[in-house]
């Protein structure tokens, strides 16, 4: 599927990020201007109680999946803002950007890219995400694609990769890594970022595939001087605790839901692990939250059953099988930590990530690097 010339008022093409049953399309913009998105017969607003924004640099526009599903594409509107007065405002006639939209319709050979740990290498991680070519079914952006969120050029570093893979035309997953809460911006990261009701954590339907996205949100303590006082992720972890069991308890609509085929977690720290990491002072800071992250490992398994955890954090390649070194929490299912990133010592960039292929009862994990090579392929029952 070919992706349109893009737009010189974007900053890179739309991402199509999916929440709950909703798509969030998130389109950065390098000035002022109001947007909306036309699918079908309805238009859809970025807009604030019936205000429509124009002084944001990432617009969402929020449209039913069911509705994009079924156009199998959309069309951007945008109209540049020139003065925004009290009474007679001016813009620019509008703009019109069409884009085609493939939704997941199968149950087979379903191809999943994940990319995690990216820090800031744009062209290189965009390269390995390309591994399946124009047959990428589903991208997942896993966390820490930039260093921090001190300003918003950075966060949309997701944004432009998302556009140099995706191109605007097939599903996304946005998760949060803990990198993500660093930097002035970070505190109004849900202003920049798909959530649903302002949180990072929710679920999601794509297909025949239900996930869900946990967000462990900072490696160490909220006391740790790194974080200079600016986090308090111990009750934010303690209320994700309650959001999973109230999945569990509507699981109907959610895990167990007519057509589900496929269960994933999806979460940037692989909780089931201890970090026993120490630091220069002989201490253990990333080994955090035990009997909570047992608590999340034990709900997942009894309940939800889910077939495979994507996760990145660790700067590794590792597929984890219950019960292996690994798994000091007790895996619910096989957890893929797949990201890699390497700055060479002549400056160039190279990086590693995760290529997932699903199956009825049989997923094929490939680690795929941005020369075109292939590291490791081990097909997994699930």
């Amino acid at each position: 599927m070919k992706t349109i010339a893009l737009d010189p008022e974007l900053v890179c093409h739309p991402a199509v990020c999916a929440v709950h049953d909703e798509y969030h399309i998130m389109v950065p913009v390098h000035s002022d201007m109001l947007m909306a998105v036309r699918v079908g017969d309805e238009t859809y607003y970025d807009e604030s109680n019936g205000i429509m924004r124009s002084s944001v640099r990432v617009h969402r526009i929020v449209v039913p999946m069911a509705a994009l599903d079924h156009a199998a594409g959309y069309t951007v509107i945008y109209r540049k803002m020139i003065e925004r007065k009290p009474y007679f405002p001016t813009t620019e006639p509008p703009v019109e950007l069409h884009y085609d939209f493939r939704p997941l319709t199968k149950c087979e050979n379903i191809h999943i890219y994940q990319l995690a740990d990216t820090h800031g290498i744009v062209e290189a991680s965009a390269r390995a995400a390309n591994y399946f070519g124009d047959d990428l079914d589903l991208l997942v952006l896993n966390g820490d694609i930039a260093d921090h969120s001190g300003t918003v050029e950075n966060i949309c570093i997701a944004y432009r990769i998302a556009s140099l893979v995706a191109g605007g035309t097939i599903p996304c997953v946005f998760s949060r890594g803990n990198h993500d809460l660093r930097g002035a911006c970070a505190e109004n990261l849900s202003d920049y970022m798909p959530n649903e009701s302002g949180r990072s954590y929710y679920d999601f339907r794509v297909g025949c595939i239900w996930g869900i996205l946990i967000d462990c949100g900072e490696d160490k303590r909220d006391d740790c001087d790194e974080y200079g006082h600016t986090v308090c992720c111990e009750p934010f972890r303690r209320r994700q605790t309650e959001y999973i069991r109230q999945k569990i308890a509507d699981s109907a609509h959610s895990y167990a839901a007519p057509g589900v085929d496929y269960r994933l977690v999806i979460s940037h720290v692989p909780f089931t692990h201890n970090i026993t990491e120490s630091d220069a002072f002989g201490h253990h800071p990333f080994n955090i939250e035990i009997e909570r992250y047992t608590e999340w490992a034990r709900l997942l398994g009894e309940y939800v059953h889910p077939q495979l955890m994507f996760c990145g954090h660790m700067h590794e390649l590792t597929i984890s099988l219950p019960g292996s070194s690994y798994d000091d929490k007790g895996q619910p299912c096989p957890v893929l930590v797949g990201s890699k990133p390497e700055k060479r010592p002549d400056g160039t960039q190279y990086f590693i990530g995760m290529a997932v292929t699903l199956n009825p009862g049989a997923a094929e994990v490939c680690f795929t690097d941005s020369e075109g090579k292939t590291l490791h392929r081990e097909t997994l029952k699930i």
